[in-house]
């Protein structure tokens, strides 16, 4: 099977032999691995003065390091970070990977709608909103709805380019989510599942992100009809085994080997938790992809994450 299938077959909860859907949402390490900066750390402050040639150079470098990345570490999809980010670019982006790859992966776009946790300068203001103003927030989330259903439709018509959304906005904390239940509830849960059934009706797959402790919120977060739970964040408290016991049989989890611990702790305890994830995550034999609990992050040892890898192909296998 190709990666895209494996992937795909994750997704909708199917079993089948063979290696365990990986990928990772970043994969910042490419100075380290491939002398070239990420995409997404990239500034195109000249973007505007160059030449055709030299934009069609640009794109292709991206779409090489993606495709290059992917293949290094058999990744099954490519979560496409387009820089420029207008839709044009991003359709040549696009089209440049498949140009490299054909269908080898399952690539992704964010697509979320829906309000993060705000950051330091606007969060006394975002939080006074909540309980004074809620008809505003909702408005900008049907405003954000209407904006992506468009671009949805657009990138439909240019044909099998994208195969889903991963919807990237941040909610909780490691103790508890910035939004209470019933507040998220109101605020947040009706608007991710209009846009999970726009995406779903126009045959797009849903990958849902939220690092911290989802588990307040986990029954809204399944509930909205995602395809898969990604981070489910040890350093939050998220217990993979736990939440595949409550949810597995409704929603593909993605992810749960400890970032912290690859970044500071010891091989030893790396090894284990890397084996733990596997462990529990492939129990059952479906509904699982391989990834850590937030992204192979600027800081992260290369090594430890080749370590990693290197466990998932020996010890990632369905059978």
């Amino acid at each position: 099977m190709t990666g895209k299938e494996r992937f795909t077959k994750a997704l909708k909860r199917e079993p089948y032999k063979g290696q365990v859907p990986h990928f990772e949402l970043v994969f910042y390490l490419t100075m380290e691995v491939f002398g070239r900066v990420h995409p997404s750390q990239r500034s195109y402050g000249q973007w505007n003065q160059m030449s055709d040639a030299e934009r069609r150079l640009h794109i292709d470098d991206i779409a090489s390091l993606f495709v290059e990345t992917a293949r290094k570490y058999n990744h099954s999809a490519i979560f496409v970070h387009p820089n420029p980010g207008d839709f044009d670019n991003t359709v040549r982006l696009l089209e440049r990977i498949r140009e490299l790859s054909g269908d080898e992966y399952f690539l992704m776009l964010h697509g979320d709608v829906t309000p993060s946790i705000p950051n330091g300068d606007q969060m006394l203001d975002f939080s006074a909103m909540i309980y004074d103003e809620p008809e505003k927030i909702k408005a900008g989330n049907e405003k954000s709805i209407a904006a992506a259903t468009d671009f949805a439709e657009k990138m439909r018509k240019r044909g099998n380019l994208l195969d889903g959304f991963a919807q990237c906005a941040d909610y909780c904390f490691n103790v508890n989510p910035f939004f209470p239940p019933a507040i998220f509830a109101d605020l947040i849960t009706p608007y991710l599942t209009k846009i999970n059934k726009v995406y779903h009706d126009m045959g797009y797959y849903v990958i849902k992100h939220t690092d911290g402790n989802i588990m307040p919120i986990l029954d809204q977060l399944v509930e909205s009809g995602p395809d898969a739970l990604h981070s489910l964040d040890p350093q939050g408290g998220v217990d993979l085994a736990e939440v595949k016991r409550l949810v597995g049989d409704r929603v593909t989890l993605i992810g749960n080997v400890n970032c912290g611990l690859m970044q500071t702790g010891t091989d030893e305890e790396c090894a284990a938790d890397i084996r733990r994830s596997l462990r529990d995550g492939m129990k059952g034999g479906t509904g699982y992809i391989f990834a850590t609990s937030n992204c192979v992050y600027t800081g992260m040892p290369l090594e430890r994450y080749e370590m990693m890898h290197e466990m998932w192909m020996k010890e990632g296998i369905w059978t």
